[in-house]
């Protein structure tokens, strides 16, 4: 996979560039967030605009680091859905755990 990083300010946004989130890419995922975590971001966004599936362990990253960005006063908002992605995220209730937007620019307002 590739992940795409931009920091847009005080706002870190992960491009997660794959048609597949599965295992394989929550591993890079995970070390890319805790890296900046660890240099203090706790606003951050992740894109998943070219996901056409997400797997239970990619979710389980995206819950684990919401979790540590809160803990540090931020939060962790998604962005860029597809049909089956979506659908997924309502099967599981997901859209009651992470605040979504359909597009990049808007996500990153809310963080204003």
């Amino acid at each position: 996979m590739e992940l795409i990083e931009e920091i847009m300010g005080d706002v870190v946004v992960e491009i997660v560039n794959s048609d597949r989130a599965t295992i394989n890419e929550s591993h890079e995922l995970r070390e890319a967030l805790q890296r900046k975590i660890d240099a203090g971001y706790n606003k951050i966004i992740i894109d998943l605009s070219a996901c056409e599936f997400v797997d239970s362990t990619f979710l389980g990253v995206l819950v684990s680091n919401l979790k540590k960005v809160v803990k540090e006063g931020g939060d962790l908002r998604l962005v860029g859905f597809k049909p089956v992605v979506r659908s997924m995220f309502e099967l599981t209730r997901m859209f009651r755990v992470f605040a979504s937007f359909s597009d990049l620019q808007e996500a990153i307002r809310s963080f204003r």
